[in-house]
């Protein structure tokens, strides 16, 4: 009861959706807007739930005229399969949704008109949030995929390039089948300030996760992959490369041929702690 309540107090809502729900009363569709927002407030708590589970950092549930978003404090450092279980915990809520309204209408309590609206709106959510377009479930799912084979700095970025070009696509769509449409071209336009704001921080976020893997709780890593590296190579260069989910020994290869071991968390605490921030790998061969 008590994380229930506490998941509440970080739901807030936009101002744009007062303005919505004052325009659906003076004009008589007060229950669709209803409908649509306890569907949306469902999705969110859902990622929100299973985020408590975990016991992530929950910063904000922000419902919106079109949608929510859920956002965590956690950069990226968190089990890939934690994190997918949180992101598919939205999209899961539409199916018992939808299998209680069914039966709601099966013992006539629910009318069908409303039933078929609300089929309709628990569908409409369900698809656009699966679609690859970051900050929505199927452009986190993107990155999730990519990530387990990319470093974090280029899988995120992959995503955001999958991402632009996915809208753009989209957006191409929509200017050929429904051009007046105006409330797919406000969603279309929020998606471009996200993807826009998202790849102006991404070294910004890129550092965070960095931080995060130095400074914050530490996970098990489910797995161990060695990095190559040569002592001519920048640190940062080599940071690049760390994936999440794994833990990284450095490999460098000396000019004499000889092969010499770091720990990730050397290199974390030379860059973060020591401020070598244009060193060399051979330089902190001196070090440690």
């Amino acid at each position: 009861m008590n994380k229930a309540i506490e998941l509440l107090r970080h739901v807030h809502i936009h101002p744009l959706l007062w303005i919505v729900i004052g325009l659906a009363v003076v004009t008589a569709h007060f229950v669709e807007v209803c409908l649509l927002l306890a569907i949306i407030f469902i999705h969110e708590m859902g990622h929100a739930a299973a985020a408590s589970f975990f016991s992530w950092r929950i910063k904000r549930i922000t419902l919106l005229p079109f949608g929510g978003v859920a956002e965590m404090d956690e950069h990226g450092n968190r089990p890939l399969k934690e994190e997918a279980i949180v992101v598919l915990a939205g999209p899961l809520q539409h199916v018992w949704m939808v299998a209680i309204s069914y039966g709601l209408v099966s013992l006539n309590i629910m009318s069908e008109d409303l039933f078929q609206l609300f089929l309709q709106y628990n569908l409409m959510i369900f698809i656009f949030n699966l679609f690859p377009v970051w900050p929505l479930d199927g452009g986190k799912l993107v990155l999730l995929l990519l990530s387990l084979k990319f470093p974090f700095s280029n899988a995120h970025q992959l995503t955001l390039i999958i991402s632009i070009i996915s809208l753009c696509l989209f957006s191409l769509l929509v200017l050929l089948t429904a051009p007046a449409n105006i409330n797919v071209w406000i969603i279309i336009g929020f998606l471009s300030f996200s993807l826009y704001y998202e790849w102006k921080q991404r070294r910004y976020i890129f550092m965070r996760f960095l931080l995060e893997r130095y400074y914050g709780k530490k996970s098990n890593p489910s797995a161990l992959i060695p990095i190559q590296a040569s002592e001519q190579d920048l640190l940062i260069h080599v940071l690049e490369k760390f994936q999440r989910d794994c833990k990284h020994p450095i490999i460098v290869e000396t000019e004499e041929r000889e092969k010499r071991v770091l720990d990730e968390n050397e290199l974390l605490h030379a860059f973060f702690t020591e401020k070598r921030l244009t060193d060399k790998i051979g330089d902190l061969l001196f070090l440690y």
